[in-house]
């Protein structure tokens, strides 16, 4: 995404924000342009713009009330908010462009029984972004022999979706044409909008949206013929089920996992049977800090194993 575009994509933000806030709001993103990564609003306290480098108060006079948190959660919704119930019981909205809004407030049950949110108390606004060819190192050194299965690790901000998208990117596109599916279960890979994805994609690419990543991974087995699946924080029991099936049917497995290291990685149950199922080849250790995409290591797998890791 260049900055233009992305610069466009923070403006078309602005008429969400409360009334009040919208002057302001303008007049500080211009400032600020592309180095914006989110917009918070809480009851009670100032609202605030994050970027990588430190933070700006909005209004610091006048905090956010209740009355403006519920009018922007409101227009985030369309001003239906049943017809979002399926993301708000995942915690967030998308909208247009891939804009991600993480939902705060009190879970309850609606009136058929199922989990939903109610007194809504904060709300932050993710911007959306892509990185195209932020992974051409890795990719590099990952598949110049074979496309075989990716784990990527790393602690949050570390580049780990980045990676993910760009490599779906490559590998869908030509000169590999490799039949892909994304699980995106969280709407941060593919960043469907009625339909459509907001971010740039390959002609070989399907998208399983909204799909819990287990379900996901058995669907696009049954019923895509993928060579290659990829999803974002794998990790549970019932991932590491449906990645079994994956190595049966002979499909490429590239996901992510959090963990700041080798010793983190192996500590968790879960993940450990996930990297003795033989479905990842290679797990390529992220950087943390304010480095993103770049590897601090890559291991082998079998090596890892056959070493003690």
């Amino acid at each position: 995404m260049s900055n233009v575009t992305k610069f466009k994509q923070i403006e078309s933000l602005i008429p969400y924000l409360p009334d009040g806030l919208m002057t302001e709001a303008s007049k500080l993103l211009h400032e600020l342009g592309n180095r914006v990564n989110e917009i918070r609003l809480r009851t009670g306290r100032p609202a605030v713009v994050m970027m990588a480098d430190g933070y700006q108060f909005m209004r610091r006079e006048k905090p956010v009330n209740a009355d403006e948190i519920t009018l922007c959660f409101e227009k985030i919704c369309g001003y239906s908010v049943y017809s979002h119930q399926n993301e708000l019981v995942k915690g967030f909205v998308t909208l247009p462009g891939g804009h991600r809004v993480g939902i705060c407030g009190t879970a309850c049950l609606d009136k058929s029984g199922n989990r939903t949110v109610k007194n809504i108390s904060s709300l932050n606004i993710r911007i959306a972004s892509e990185h195209i060819g932020c992974s051409n190192g890795i990719f590099e050194r990952l598949f110049a022999e074979e496309i075989s299965g990716i784990l990527i690790a790393g602690p949050p901000c570390s580049g780990k979706t980045s990676l993910l998208k760009d490599f779906a990117l490559k590998l869908s596109s030509a000169p590999y044409y490799r039949k892909t599916v994304l699980v995106d279960e969280r709407d941060e890979l593919a960043a469907m909008y009625r339909g459509a994805p907001c971010n740039t994609l390959g002609e070989f690419c399907d998208v399983l949206s909204g799909y819990p990543k287990g379900e996901g991974i058995l669907n696009a087995v049954r019923a895509l013929s993928p060579d290659i699946i990829i999803c974002d924080e794998i990790g549970d029991r019932e991932d590491a089920e449906a990645v079994c099936d994956v190595i049966n049917a002979g499909i490429v497995m590239i996901a992510t996992v959090h963990a700041c290291n080798a010793d983190e990685l192996y500590r968790r149950e879960p993940v450990r049977k996930l990297l003795q199922s033989g479905a990842f080849r290679k797990i390529v250790l992220l950087k943390g800090g304010s480095a993103r995409c770049e590897a601090e290591q890559i291991m082998d797998i079998a090596e890892a194993e056959k070493n003690g890791t």
